[in-house]
């Protein structure tokens, strides 16, 4: 019998790509649900949807991501990011559902000088990495079993808005764009992602464990973003002039993390996991991209 999975998010980056490789994956009976089915900085509403149902699996990807935003609305990125989190958490306690949550590089402080492992101290700038953070913490201190916290960092598809996608509407219109270059990190092909969670559940061990784990995962390989910039350009064959510009040139209300590289081995240890390199996995995603508007 398949394994019943729920998908929240259903309309984000990782929601859709889940929605999109969901038909390859029999042995689960995925259930999708968007902010229509249920808003999740409404708990009441929440529990309520919930309580005729139960699942072998929750993958939560809604979140409240927009990162400079969440400065002056904090209030709602506390509800969706924090509150929301506890009430799965509690909910999937109660009914001894796996839960995977979503979460983000923008807990660190981004100035390490290594890949960030799991236990690194966390040191959120602005509310969108607090919120982040107290979420895995609500999680952690609920601790559910058979739950997972999954970080990631610069996720791009060919669903939504992402860098990707700016990126080729940019290049198209100007001859020359100036993108950061001292900001270091590894993109991660929200696709990627999802294959990733749904081989955690599909794994022989499954999420076995007691307690919550956290894991991290984006793609192999480090750049910055002007070097993603120009790998987006030079692989879909746009002429548009690179420019590399320091963060002080480019300010933002949220200061972004310098340095957000994250050690992967843990969870392709425990799953065992091939993760594709960025340029490979940005490859794919331009090339559906482009199917697309054939």
């Amino acid at each position: 019998m398949p394994k019943s999975v729920l998908v929240t998010g259903a309309n984000g980056q990782l929601g859709s790509e889940l929605s999109k490789l969901s038909p390859f994956y029999e042995d689960f009976a995925f259930t999708f649900v968007t902010r229509n089915d249920f808003d999740l900085s409404d708990i009441n509403a929440l529990n309520a949807w919930f309580a005729d149902k139960s699942f072998a699996a929750i993958i939560n990807c809604g979140a409240y991501t927009a990162v400079d935003k969440a400065e002056s609305d904090s209030d709602l990125a506390t509800a969706i990011n924090v509150s929301a989190v506890e009430a799965l958490a509690l909910i999937a306690k109660e009914k001894n559902i796996t839960l995977i949550h979503i979460s983000t590089d923008y807990v660190f402080a981004g100035d390490n000088f290594k890949p960030y492992v799991e236990t690194d101290p966390t040191a959120p700038h602005g509310v969108y990495g607090q919120t982040k953070l107290d979420g895995e913490m609500a999680l952690l201190a609920i601790n559910p079993d058979n739950s997972a916290i999954i970080r990631t960092s610069w996720v791009y598809s060919e669903f939504g808005n992402n860098f990707v996608k700016t990126m080729l509407r940019l290049g198209k219109d100007r001859t020359e764009l100036g993108v950061i270059y001292d900001q270091i990190g590894s993109p991660t092909y929200a696709r990627d992602l999802a294959a990733a969670i749904l081989s955690m559940i599909r794994h022989p061990n499954g999420l076995t464990h007691k307690g919550t784990e956290i894991y991290h995962f984006s793609n192999e390989g480090v750049c910055s973003w002007y070097d993603f910039a120009k790998a987006v350009f030079e692989l879909s064959g746009i002429n548009c002039h690179v420019k590399p510009i320091e963060t002080k040139d480019y300010p933002t209300p949220v200061k972004r993390p310098h340095y957000s590289l994250l050690n992967k081995a843990k969870i392709k240890t425990h799953f065992d996991l091939n993760i594709p390199y960025w340029k490979d996995s940005l490859r794919d995603c331009l090339d559906a991209l482009i199917g697309n508007q054939q």
